[in-house]
């Protein structure tokens, strides 16, 4: 076995792992499997009809827990995937924003659902994910932990964010001190099918349904109406606003002597709003649902590194929590592509602060 191996403390606990049918979940399962963990696979069934990440990902999961000789069983989660995350998306998009779909995921589908049936069927409280990130408890705040992986290519603290801390306190990240090629590395010498199973590059929506925009048009109906620049000029028609996001720029189907990127959407007006670069910076915005996941709940202003979108490198803010489970963010210089509908996600260094839901741009 080979010697990048992460050190996972060996034990007898028994721990839900929940199963994709993808290389990173896998090597968790066998990680914690090898390690002498009482492991059982868990797979979530979301969407109905094909789509890579269920029909196929189900039968690789099943694969691999005959291949480690533990149990296996599948959730028909179909309906709380749609009540939680389709119906979220369309009606996000139809109201102009942005929806951010896998952190809502992991909160609503994901793990309080895998942590209460795992409790309630097999009376376990522990359940892991391949989640990129690292987790540890720190006894004097009494909290958990969140921090970034240590691959900073791969890591997923960013969608974690909305976890609270009593999910937390059953989770398990495996592969937070792993690189993405040590973790193929580690399925090809534990010989996983998975190992060399090309990775998923989109959302399971979009995979399922070929774009995002085949997705909606099953849902919205495409209505015509105006792109115009910040002064109101018409520049061009679109085919419905929630084919656009903030911040882009190909696709636009407007002519001009500088590149033009989108700065708002209006679906009342149905308008497609669009500027250049300059335009689409702002230095301030606010947030909602703000979820505080390794710190206590502030109410005075501090300063943090702000994630505003999963690539986006952080950018030095002033985060200043208001009432009702909001905050104001004021950057140290404009950000680009601040999107209603995103995260944005605070954080000291590599430690997860919290975050919450990008309610306006001021």
């Amino acid at each position: 076995m080979s010697n990048i191996v992460p050190n996972i403390e060996k034990q007898a606990e028994k721990v839900v792992v929940g199963l994709s049918g993808g290389v990173d979940s896998s090597v968790a399962a066998a990680l914690l499997h090898r390690a002498g963990y009482d492991v059982t696979g868990l797979t979530l069934w979301l969407m109905r009809g094909k789509g890579q990440c269920c029909s196929e990902g189900m039968v690789d999961a099943a694969r691999l827990c005959e291949e480690l000789g533990i149990h296996h069983e599948i959730v028909d989660s179909r309906d709380v995937f749609e009540q939680s995350i389709i119906n979220y998306l369309v009606t996000g998009y139809a109201a102009g924003s942005t929806p951010l779909p896998c952190s809502r995921c992991n909160k609503a589908v994901k793990f309080t659902p895998m942590m209460t049936y795992a409790r309630e069927k097999w009376g376990i409280n522990k359940i892991a994910t391949g989640h990129y990130a690292k987790l540890s408890f720190n006894p004097e705040s009494g909290r958990y932990e969140l921090r970034r992986a240590v691959d900073d290519t791969k890591d997923q603290s960013y969608f974690l964010y909305e976890v609270g801390q009593e999910e937390l306190s059953c989770c398990i990240f495996p592969l937070g001190d792993t690189t993405k090629a040590e973790t193929r590395k580690i399925a090809a010498d534990f010989g996983l099918a998975t190992a060399e199973k090309p990775e998923s590059m989109d959302l399971c929506l979009v995979e399922a349904n070929g774009s995002m925009k085949a997705f909606l048009d099953k849902y919205l109906t495409p209505v015509q109406g105006k792109i115009v620049d910040t002064n109101g000029n018409v520049l061009g028609e679109h085919d419905g606003t929630y084919h656009y996001t903030i911040g882009q720029r190909k696709g636009l189907g407007v002519a001009a002597a500088n590149p033009l990127y989108v700065v708002a959407l209006d679906p009342i007006k149905n308008e497609v709003v669009v500027g250049d670069r300059a335009e689409a910076h702002d230095k301030e915005c606010t947030i909602s649902q703000v979820n505080w996941v390794s710190i206590a709940a502030m109410n005075v202003p501090f300063h943090a590194e702000v994630q505003v979108r999963y690539r986006t490198v952080p950018a030095g803010a002033t985060v200043m929590p208001l009432a009702g489970d909001r905050a104001r963010i004021i950057f140290d210089e404009p950000q680009f592509s601040i999107a209603p509908g995103q995260a944005a996600v605070f954080y000291r260094g590599d430690l997860l602060l919290g975050g919450g839901l990008i309610e306006s741009k001021l």
